[in-house]
């Protein structure tokens, strides 16, 4: 069986080279080829040695994903289904703006957590996807948008929030990782490469002394009992021992503050005593708080808040002096706006029968 070398970080690939008696170097050509050209025919590798090359063809690979289908939504946001074996497939989407070009990357293909009001989560989960699958999505997207490796980035920010938590997958995940930073592979900032957890704190402190980049936390409510509610992951890890994670992780993250995700829920966590719970939560936190309409999928059971209840919200969160923003909805149109991602999962959750009564 040969090896997929797309995922490998460098380490991991001077090992292999080295155990089919090659240079270490070696390794630092191929990831460039790889990553930064985008090439995945060994053929094509010129400045490496026909002998070399032949040793490739015959034991290794660079696979990636086969499309399934894309989706242009009418902002300008790319969605892609791609295919991954067996018989399944993850969503990834590009997001353009002014100053930059975001991709959001699954990690898993569905997702465990099951929140409440995440399409993903209803879904159930799958399987994690290896490092290969991470990177392919990347890798995949710089060849369906245009890039030249010898122009302007067109992928200027990775965030880890499609479909999946990312620190259930973290081995993968860190590796990964390691490649989106590595010189030799994507060459990204720590600050300009985002990771979007819910809380899974033993990873989360690993995570932040193995590869600390920009964290975003998927909050959604501002006390236990609500939070358990929409984010089970909460019965585990309550808010106190999650804020406490978050200051320590602050310690060796390259931005100095974290993203709280608060997803507004019509009369769920939207009201003035949710504002003023969030406000002595985070209050010891250096945070900024990133407020997201909620995108509405069928059979959510959850409605948007209005847009004076957002900017009611907001407003308090700003008076107490909280940096707050607002998520711009980006590709809804196309199923590609927060909490949206689905793909083609077998829903394994069952929760659309317990939320129904039957056993």
């Amino acid at each position: 069986m040969r090896t997929n070398l797309l995922g490998l970080n460098r380490p991991a690939l001077t090992q292999w080279l080295e155990e089919q008696g090659q240079k270490p170097f070696r390794a630092r050509q191929l990831m460039q080829w790889m990553h930064q050209r985008g090439e995945s025919d060994f053929s094509r590798m010129t400045d490496l040695a026909k002998p070399f090359r032949s040793l490739l063809e015959a034991q290794a690979e660079v696979e990636v994903p086969r499309l399934l289908s894309e989706q242009c939504s009418a902002d300008g946001t790319r969605k892609w289904l791609l295919a991954l074996a067996p018989g399944n497939a993850i969503e990834t989407v590009f997001i353009p703006e002014e100053d930059r070009g975001t991709l959001c990357v699954s990690t898993q293909i569905g997702c465990a957590l099951a929140c409440s009001f995440c399409a993903t989560g209803r879904q159930g989960f799958n399987r994690n996807l290896t490092t290969a699958e991470i990177i392919a999505q990347v890798w995949w997207a710089n060849q369906a948008l245009g890039h030249d490796p010898q122009g302007e980035r067109i992928i200027s920010n990775v965030v880890l929030m499609g479909m999946g938590e990312p620190l259930l997958n973290y081995d993968a995940v860190v590796q990964a990782l390691d490649i989106l930073l590595d010189d030799f592979g994507y060459g990204l900032s720590r600050r300009r490469v985002t990771l979007s957890t819910s809380g899974v704190l033993p990873a989360l402190e690993r995570l932040r002394e193995r590869a600390p980049v920009a964290l975003a936390v998927s909050l959604h409510a501002p006390n236990d009992s609500l939070r358990n509610a929409l984010v089970p992951l909460n019965q585990k890890y309550p808010l106190q021992a999650l804020m406490a994670a978050c200051l320590r992780y602050l310690e060796y993250a390259p931005r100095d503050f974290i993203t709280f995700e608060y997803v507004l829920l019509d009369g769920v966590n939207d009201q003035a005593v949710h504002a003023q719970e969030l406000i002595e939560l985070v209050r010891t936190v250096p945070c900024k708080i990133n407020l997201i309409p909620f995108n509405p999928f069928p059979d959510s059971g959850y409605r948007r808040s209005s847009s004076q209840t957002i900017q009611a919200f907001r407003q308090r969160l700003q008076q107490a002096g909280l940096v707050t923003t607002l998520r711009k909805t980006r590709g809804d149109d196309i199923d590609a706006a927060c909490g949206q991602l689905a793909g083609q999962v077998v829903d394994r959750s069952r929760r659309h029968l317990r939320m129904a009564g039957a056993p």
